[in-house]
């Protein structure tokens, strides 16, 4: 038996309205909550937070007008009580991390049971954080680490010599390297040269390779 007696009031807010059907069915069943607003964007929910005060905000993390993080960041400006916990149907790592830096009570994936989510948000609404570490702290140390991998080939290679190469593994020949950049096509091998030596590398193949790895590293930071 719950320890509340409907006295955690909840605002849900989901913009796929099959979803936002299974959390207010969901959250009605349970008598611990009270389900004081069901909004299908951002804005309608920072509203109704402002409005009705709830004790808790369940957010999708992406929304329109709004998105989760983007209502939590408002709340926070605002010194507004209620406690966030942001719903996600899938997070990137740079995600993860922006949302960890506005201090949600929880995050949940959409993915997990009914009652994983239940229990989660009652964790919240006992004060509790619902912060999975292997959600939360793998996506800390994987961005950490292409962060680390980006700025050791900034301080190696200029910023003309990066753009060459990453043309390069777009599969360009140095002539049409040269032509994207209006450069000769004697200076993209006079850069080609000098990136092979710094990066550590023989050959244009190896080259594409290790521009495809930094382009996915820089991407996921982004």
């Amino acid at each position: 038996m719950s320890r509340y007696i409907r006295s955690v009031s909840i605002v849900v807010a989901d913009d796929h309205p099959i979803v936002l059907g299974g959390l207010v069915a969901l959250l009605n069943e349970d008598k611990a909550f009270r389900l004081t607003a069901s909004c299908t964007n951002g804005s309608e929910a920072l509203e109704a937070i402002r409005t009705l005060s709830p004790n808790l905000a369940l957010l999708d993390f992406n929304m329109p007008k709004l998105n989760g993080v983007q209502v939590l960041k408002t709340l926070n400006a605002e010194n507004l009580s209620t406690r966030v916990c942001l719903l996600a149907a899938s997070l990137a790592d740079r995600e993860i991390v922006a949302a960890i830096n506005e201090r949600p009570f929880g995050i949940i994936l959409k993915e997990s049971a009914p009652d994983a989510l239940l229990s989660c948000l009652h964790a919240i609404a006992a004060g509790q954080k619902w912060l999975p570490a292997n959600l939360v702290d793998g996506a800390i140390e994987r961005l950490r680490e292409h962060q680390s991998e980006v700025a050791k080939v900034s301080n190696v290679l200029s910023p003309r010599e990066i753009e060459i190469m990453l043309r390069v593994a777009e599969g360009l020949s140095n002539k049409e390297v040269g032509s994207k950049l209006n450069i000769s096509e004697g200076t993209v091998k006079m850069h080609l040269h000098s990136i092979y030596q710094k990066v550590g590398v023989s050959n244009r193949t190896s080259l594409a390779n290790f521009a495809i790895a930094y382009r996915e590293r820089l991407a996921a930071t982004n």
